[in-house]
């Protein structure tokens, strides 16, 4: 049973939405205390969080970075902010996807359920850990872990879809547009600046494993991926 962590200090709508949430046998707590959110975290381990923006205290998103210190679980931020730099600013943070209240309580289960999919590989048809290799470099996109030879490094699941998206394309070019809508799920919410701040940070987590230079630019177009000798660090 997978653990959903509620951060929403309108108590009408955190209850509703659990009531909606228990429906498909999830297991969910509301965060009634916003003094320190990470306690709460800490104490369930959830699966996934639904994260307000406008908070007592602190905003959400301060304990958005806050836990992107401590886990790369799922975040799905819900707010009465429609505004562009708003969601952009839920995506630089650490965020997953962004709900704009009022919301339909169907479209929030069903961007759950998107999520812990793609995190955890829920409705995967076997148990079997999904596993995206290439001359050496293995992602494992359900750990969020990337390795090469005898390193490793954790990723974002940001940084996990990005380098999956261009594994899947190795040595082929993979259009900008084509990255955006794998990195949020409504590509009108990131622009280009957001797009080339993820892919700085997919080509440091190269370089952490010892890949140097793997992502190649293709002027007015997008990116390739070549893993070759000369990309060995």
């Amino acid at each position: 049973m997978f653990t959903v962590l509620i951060v929403e200090d309108d108590q009408k709508i955190a209850s509703l939405l659990k009531e909606h949430l228990e429906k498909y046998n999830l297991l969910v707590h509301i965060v009634t205390s916003f003094t320190d959110v990470l306690d709460d975290f800490q104490k369930h381990h959830p699966n996934l969080v639904l994260l307000d923006v406008n908070l007592p205290k602190y905003d959400g998103f301060y304990w958005c970075r806050q836990i992107r210190t401590l886990s790369t679980c799922p975040i799905i931020f819900i707010s009465a902010r429609d505004g562009k730099m708003d969601q952009v600013m839920a995506l630089e943070s650490g965020a997953d996807d962004y709900l704009t209240k009022p919301f339909d309580y169907d479209v929030a289960i069903a961007k759950v359920n998107s999520q812990l999919r793609r995190a955890y590989g829920s409705y995967a048809p076997t148990n079997q850990e999904r596993i995206v290799e290439h001359a050496g470099l293995t992602l494992y996109p359900e750990r969020l872990l990337l390795r090469y030879q005898s390193k490793e490094v954790e990723l974002s699941q940001t940084e996990s879809k990005l380098i999956e998206t261009l594994l899947d394309k190795v040595e082929r070019v993979v259009s900008r547009d084509r990255l955006l809508e794998k990195i949020w799920d409504d590509q009108l919410f990131v622009d280009d600046n957001t797009l080339n701040v993820y892919m700085t940070r997919t080509r440091k987590k190269l370089g952490d494993v010892g890949i140097e230079k793997a992502i190649e630019t293709i002027r007015g177009t997008g990116y390739m991926l070549r893993i070759q000798e000369e990309n060995k660090a």
